[in-house]
């Protein structure tokens, strides 16, 4: 454990410093091409809280650039192995016994060893071989430390922060409890058991149990699969297991977690999907992403507008859903969104990534000032690892060939399923009292155009800069033009010797030249000013 907050703080500032403390700070993140792996290894050599710090932001493409996002995901938080004897105390804590009182065997070493916690394999009394996820002593405090230090940091660069598309303090407590969220087990452990029940019925899909009694916030205990790696492809081939039916079965899966379930696993990284007896098998449930029913119903009507080029729904699903952060122009959303189907659908369905078509969307939404649900920037980058996986698997399937029919029959089972003879009935009355009012409105029109009484209403936005600066540049126009008159008129005056003269000069000419030099001074340090010659 850290001596104290002070001492931390200065070595967390001196690796900083190290690796270019401006990498960390800098509002625009493109110093070089060194920034990125800079601020990896920063966080590699900050320890534990950084390390997740780093994983949660390569979730976030809405904050970081993609060169960042990509560095940081190679990020590896593993460790040396805690000594045993510390595991066994983090036992007595939470259930006032120690490891020989608890299990019929418990493997001293380690079969995994992270940053925040370690795996055991261990023998219950009952005979069932299980898996023991145990958090490292005092990893808690230590994170929260980091956290707390690093909001003091925050604090004190805030200025260098001002162009953020985010408030770095908002990003800071989102990560805040993200990280209590992955160091409370009872949370992971109840994952495990939703997942369990919500897809108990599908027969290519197995769930390890959890052993209840053996879980806490510091400790989960679950069954150890004996499974293949999905990505063992040689092993998978010699157990004749058919691999494009197994791409197709993850495909469905995931959709199926995404579209009918809203409870999908944040990381379906090959080494989190184990193959047992021909049925699909996840483990490690620290991360799982959650998604509202009106989120699932808009990614519904997300993925019809786009296999459909329904521009109009589109933009509607996405104002509904986002977050306007300034003026959002309808027209050149419809153009961005009208340019990115264009480029995308003209080609053939097995060359199209969904999660890049979906990652799309979402960039020309922030550049349009629509920002995206946070939930969503997980589900894209969870998107990305599943097609990998699909992809290594079954190269011939596409994702899109699999998500289309299946959201299509989801809506359609949703659509049938919500309807009901009320509703139907009052739509009904209103679509029959609203046509029976159209001829006469119609006729109202038409006797309004040829009598002179219609009227066609503009309305004109964002105009204050284009007049603002066409008065700039009529006001610089009207000057030259004066001071031009005062030079040809100070000319005439001169060679007509009129006025008052001071030694052999016409005082009033010689003005008019001063005049209309110190005007011509201020005209051009005005252009100049401006960065517009």
């Amino acid at each position: 454990m850290y001596k104290n907050s002070g001492q931390r703080f200065r070595e967390i500032v001196k690796i900083m410093a190290s690796y270019g403390f401006g990498y960390l700070v800098d509002t625009k993140l493109n110093k070089g091409e060194k920034s990125p792996a800079n601020l990896r290894k920063a966080f590699e050599a900050l320890g534990p809280t950084f390390i997740k710090i780093g994983q949660i932001l390569s979730t976030r493409p809405d904050i970081l650039p993609l060169a960042y996002i990509e560095e940081l995901s190679k990020l590896q938080d593993s460790v040396p192995p805690e000594n045993f004897d510390a595991i066994d105390k983090v036992f007595i804590e939470e259930f006032s016994q120690d490891v020989k009182s608890l299990f019929l065997h418990f493997d001293e070493n380690p079969l995994a060893s992270a940053s925040i916690a370690q795996v055991h394999r261990a023998v219950l009394k009952d005979g069932r071989e299980v898996i023991v996820k145990v958090q490292r002593p005092h990893i808690q405090e230590k994170m929260r430390m980091d956290l707390a230090i690093l909001s003091r940091i925050l604090n004190m660069t805030k200025a260098r922060f001002k162009d953020f598309l985010i408030d770095p303090k908002e990003a800071l407590d989102e990560i805040l409890a993200s990280t209590e969220r992955e160091l409370n087990f009872e949370l992971e452990a109840k994952n495990i058991e939703k997942f369990c029940n919500l897809n108990k019925d599908v027969s290519f899909m197995y769930t390890p149990f959890v052993v209840k009694e053996m879980c806490s916030k510091k400790i989960v205990t679950m069954e150890k699969i004996e499974g293949i790696k999905i990505s063992d492809i040689g092993k998978l081939r010699s157990e004749k297991i058919n691999l494009n039916e197994l791409g197709k079965n993850l495909a469905l899966s995931f959709f199926k977690q995404v579209f009918e379930d809203g409870f999908f696993h944040g990381d379906p990284h090959p080494g989190n999907i184990l193959i047992k007896g021909n049925k699909l098998c996840f483990i490690d449930f620290g991360i799982m992403g959650e998604l509202s029913d009106s989120l699932r119903s808009a990614l519904n009507e997300i993925m019809i507008s786009i296999v459909f080029e329904d521009i109009n729904k589109l933009i509607s699903v996405l104002l509904s859903i986002g977050t306007r952060t300034g003026y959002v122009d309808r027209n050149q959303l419809y153009d961005d969104i009208e340019y990115l189907l264009s480029s995308y659908l003209s080609t053939s369905l097995r060359n199209i990534k969904v999660s890049l078509v979906l990652q799309e969307v979402f960039d020309l939404s922030i550049r349009n000032n629509i920002r995206m649900p946070k939930e969503l920037t997980l589900l894209a980058k969870t998107m990305v690892i599943a097609e990998g996986v699909v992809a290594k698997i079954a190269p011939d399937i596409s994702l899109l060939d699999v998500a289309i029919p299946y959201v299509k029959a989801n809506t359609r089972k949703s659509w049938l399923k919500d309807i009901s003879f009320e509703d139907f009935a009052i739509k009904a009355l209103r679509f029959s009292n609203d046509s029976s009012k159209l001829p006469s409105k119609l006729l109202e029109l038409s006797d309004s155009i040829l009598r002179g009484r219609s009227k066609i209403q503009f309305e004109h936005r964002n105009l204050e800069k284009p007049i603002s600066s066409l008065n700039r540049m009529v006001n610089r126009l009207a000057s030259t033009i004066l001071v031009s008159s005062l030079i040809i008129g100070s000319s005439l005056i001169i060679d007509s010797s009129v006025g008052g003269k001071y030694r052999g000069m016409s005082i009033i000419g010689v003005s008019g030249f001063i005049i209309s030099g110190l005007m011509s001074l201020w005209i051009l340090i005005s252009i100049l000013r401006s960065g517009k010659m």
